[in-house]
């Protein structure tokens, strides 16, 4: 396999790993939540920020490192149109997920404490998880629109 298709491979699988656990911690951390269960909610956050830290955290620094040497590698400038979306599109996700670690360890810590005392999730929480959904709904969409533009590569 040539360079270029190792290089190519490894972006798609890492965009595939961000985009996956994006999806599956969302999954997760709401449904637990929606329980209202504070054991289960410490449960499922604990695990949520692991894996934002194992795969999110690292597939969020390769990706862009990868997308340049792809371009670089095809000799296309970043400022191909839809090179430069992505980018901008990516950009914004990021921005949406920086916040999102923050309160994510906070909801971890805020249910956490609530199950060791049985008491009820406090309204901190829910102001919390009220702003991480939030977050996450224009990172979902920006993604989803860099999956189009990385497939189309319209002009």
């Amino acid at each position: 396999m040539n360079e270029y298709l190792t290089v190519k491979w490894l972006h798609i699988l890492s965009s595939t790993l961000l985009f996956g656990t994006g999806i599956g911690s969302a999954f997760y951390l709401l449904v637990s939540t929606l329980r209202r269960d504070a054991r289960v909610v410490a449960g499922a956050a604990r695990i949520v920020v692991v894996a934002d830290w194992m795969f999110t955290a690292t597939t969020v620094v390769f990706q862009p490192l990868s997308g340049w040497y792809l371009a670089h590698l095809s000799g296309m400038p970043l400022s191909t149109p839809w090179i430069a979306w992505s980018l901008l599109l990516y950009a914004v996700a990021v921005a949406c997920w920086l916040p999102v670690v923050w309160l994510q360890v906070r909801l971890r810590d805020l249910a956490g404490e609530a199950a060791r005392h049985g008491t009820a999730l406090p309204p901190t929480y829910d102001r919390y998880f009220r702003a991480w959904v939030a977050l996450g709904f224009p990172a979902f969409f920006a993604f989803v629109a860099i999956f189009y533009l990385m497939t189309a590569k319209p002009s």
